[in-house]
């Protein structure tokens, strides 16, 4: 990791210099979705129970007769009916068995599949140590789905949350991973109002690790990673898919921010063009000739990052 860090430190004076991205990174917080707050719980009024209570009920008087023959004629549904009313009038205003049911599913629809956060540690910077797909989904449950439906599994599940999630083809991950391999670190360029910041991505195993370039600059080796993505091919053979989840530092990536670091590991990684993938390779064997204006010209043109752009308001006064 030392040597990756090196190389980068060693070009971050002259990447700063020529795009002016010396400020310190501004602090951001992702935005989270507000939880509902259910009001206190009221019981209803009157506590007492049998033919007396029912006496107070404005009604009592119509149904006097067919109640007092249900009496005589079935004890025990009288007081079976006078029972679960009882139980009925203990329950908090508002209650129904349709809400009851509503909720039991929603409680049931989380841990069915998905076991995130236990059995997890954290690391420092806030990043959970090793983070296996084990403790996030149950694998064997999963196994008798098909690829599409864990698809659909995983990518609802995360949809609610603010984070990076991703399905990959299996044949997309194999080149991917084949070319992490022989090329374990690259440079890649944020959209900024400023211009560009630029992030160092590295791999280690399966996980890759996303810190800027000014930060490694000004922390050297202590420069703690802002966004890990995590990659599982636990499901690669059997199921044709691998899945990716990520943790980002928020106060200085949002989620689209980082969204667009994880797109631009497939624009670089898993091309078809042989001219984007040489500048992986440049910048791990030759970095001497890597051009790393050449990163941006390749990211304006997929359009990866164009919402990051503040919109241009042309003067026309």
């Amino acid at each position: 990791r030392r040597r990756w860090r090196e190389r980068a430190a060693a070009m971050a004076g002259p990447l700063l210099q020529a795009w002016g991205l010396g400020a310190a990174l501004r602090s951001r917080a992702a935005l989270r979705p507000l939880g509902l707050l259910a009001p206190p719980c009221r019981e209803l009024a009157g506590t007492g129970s049998g033919e007396a209570v029912l006496e107070e009920n404005p009604f009592y008087g119509k149904y006097r007769h067919k109640i007092q023959e249900l009496r005589r004629s079935s004890p025990d549904v009288f007081e079976s009916r006078m029972e679960k009313r009882n139980e009925v009038k203990k329950q908090p205003v508002g209650y129904s068995k349709q809400g009851e049911f509503i909720k039991c599913m929603e409680e049931k629809a989380r841990p069915i599949f998905f076991a995130e956060g236990l059995g997890t540690k954290t690391s420092k910077g806030g990043f959970t140590k090793d983070k296996t797909l084990d403790s996030i989904l149950n694998v064997e449950m999963v196994k008798e789905k098909s690829a599409e439906e864990i698809k659909q599994i995983w990518n609802q599940y995360f949809s609610a949350k603010d984070t990076v999630y991703a399905v990959i083809p299996a044949e997309k991950f194999d080149l991917i991973w084949k070319r992490a391999q022989k090329c374990p670190s690259f440079l890649y360029a944020l959209p900024r109002k400023e211009g560009y910041e630029f992030f160092v991505g590295q791999w280690s195993g399966t996980e890759l690790h996303f810190t800027s370039l000014i930060n490694i600059q000004t922390q050297g080796e202590t420069a703690p990673s802002q966004l890990v993505l995590y990659h599982y091919p636990e499901l690669q053979e059997e199921k044709g898919i691998v899945l990716m989840t990520a943790e980002m530092d928020s106060k200085f990536l949002v989620v689209h921010e980082a969204q667009c670091l994880a797109n631009q590991v497939q624009l670089f990684y898993a091309t078809d063009r042989s001219e984007t993938y040489k500048l992986v390779e440049t910048f791990n064997h030759r970095s001497s000739e890597f051009k790393y204006m050449s990163v941006i010209a390749e990211l304006e043109q997929s359009g990866l990052g164009r919402e990051l752009r503040p919109a241009q308001v042309s003067d026309k006064s």
